[in-house]
């Protein structure tokens, strides 16, 4: 049931996705033949593009290759699977590090925040606070004048040349992956507090303790079975945050993902390109959803048998 709805959810996805894109402000052919174009050239354009068709009739083909895997072809003359390939890998590249190096430590510095009141819970949370407030390109920025131009340790730009993946030059990963780690390490660690200090001020914790358990089976016993449902929701959508942001992070370092691409085909009235990548995105989220819901019900005994009591 779960997945009809997601496919329901994403058929309709599609459609405001393409339409809404449509209508976005400004004329793609205008904006690849220059305001000087005579209206022949222009209107030769827009029915080579299939521009001059109704949109829901454009929708349509546009949906018949999505469901064959063809996304289309850009402005450019390309396909768009085509122009996509390296790019999304490379994002998923990012997102990809970033999520291993948040569930390790999220889980750590929320438990430790919300074991050791005081201080030191007030110094996670504040901090917390702050970064989660904070835009990703901000925090960019901000990484950039530190380690690039004030410490000089690491490149201001992530330069990959052409044909070679990320990996083979990991200092360009560095920045970009931290800029994203710290944004979404500030909100997976308010959120998994908050849910080990409810378990942590609960009857059976207390009972626990009074009966001489340490604080490693405490942790093991109670605070990582009701916690972990929710952190691993966390975890599903964050990292799907993390492809979404990486469109301005990407940006701000001039890293070869899908932002600079989303970002240029937007400016340009790259419509099939900005469709595509829209719908990825979407779709990850939708997953993720689903994923997370998921995961609640496979981490909690009470569910996977039916009793909700």
């Amino acid at each position: 049931m779960r997945l009809v709805r997601a496919l329901g959810l994403l058929a309709l996805l599609s459609l405001v996705v393409h339409v809404g894109v449509d209508l976005l402000p400004g004329d793609p052919v205008t904006s690849r033949l220059g305001p000087t174009a005579s209206p022949q050239r222009i209107a030769e354009l827009r029915a080579h593009l299939g521009l001059d068709r109704p949109v829901l009739v454009r929708y349509g083909e546009w949906l018949a290759g999505v469901v064959r895997g063809d996304l289309g072809m850009s402005t450019s003359g390309r396909p768009v699977t085509e122009m996509l390939s390296d790019r999304v890998a490379n994002s998923a590249l990012l997102a990809g590090i970033a999520m291993i190096l948040l569930a390790p430590l999220s889980l750590a510095l929320a438990a430790w925040a919300a074991w050791r009141k005081g201080a030191t819970d007030r110094v996670v949370s504040a901090g917390a606070l702050v970064l989660v407030s904070v835009p990703e390109f901000v925090v960019a920025g901000a990484l950039v004048l530190l380690f690039s131009v004030t410490l000089r340790a690491l490149p201001a730009v992530s330069l990959v040349p052409i044909g070679e993946s990320p990996l083979g030059h990991p200092e360009v990963l560095v920045l970009p992956v931290l800029s994203l780690l710290l944004v979404g390490l500030a909100y997976a660690v308010r959120v998994i507090r908050a849910s080990a200090v409810s378990v942590l001020a609960s009857p059976h914790v207390e009972f626990m303790r009074l009966n001489g358990s340490s604080t490693r089976e405490v942790v093991r016993q109670a605070v990582l079975p009701a916690v972990l449902p929710v952190a691993v929701q966390v975890w599903l959508v964050t990292g799907v945050s993390f492809l979404g942001g990486a469109v301005l992070v990407e940006k701000v370092f001039g890293y070869p993902g899908i932002g600079e691409l989303l970002v240029s085909s937007v400016q340009i009235g790259d419509l099939p390109v900005v469709q595509a990548l829209v719908l990825i995105l979407g779709a990850a989220m939708l997953l993720a959803l689903v994923l997370a819901d998921q995961a609640v019900i496979w981490l909690t005994p009470r569910l996977r048998t039916g009793d909700a009591r």
